[in-house]
């Protein structure tokens, strides 16, 4: 298991930005696809942005594309959500979560996750 924290979130403005952080301790990180899901009040949670190991590949909901990217330093253990753009139903408590390299199903799907962070709470104000 690799233990996440994450931080970063607050409360912001529509239209601008956050950066969330997220810390990775336990396992070698780089053995690690790492992905961004988020949770708005009584949805359920839902996939944001994900990244594999290196980050040379990158995937993105609809929703976020062309507002947020995600990144990695495997150097310090943390991948990285900049958030741009932000809209009031960004509002949510967001996660980041990890997954073995070599772990069956998409990075996009939410079910192939088994380690995650308590999350941190981003409010967009409109």
């Amino acid at each position: 298991q690799v233990q996440l924290v994450e931080s970063g979130g607050g409360l912001v403005q529509a239209g601008g930005s956050l950066r969330l952080s997220c810390v990775a301790s336990g396992r070698t990180f780089s053995n690690y696809a790492m992905g961004w899901f988020r949770q708005a009040p009584g949805k359920e949670r839902e996939f944001v942005a994900a990244s594999n190991w290196s980050g040379s590949s990158t995937y993105y909901a609809d929703s976020v594309k062309g507002r947020f990217t995600i990144s990695r330093d495997n150097a310090k253990n943390t991948v990285y959500l900049q958030m741009n753009s932000l809209k009031a139903e960004d509002t949510g408590v967001y996660y980041c979560a990890g997954r073995p390299i070599g772990s069956r199903g998409k990075l996009t799907d939410i079910r192939w996750y088994d380690n995650w962070g308590q999350g941190t709470r981003v409010t967009v104000s409109s």
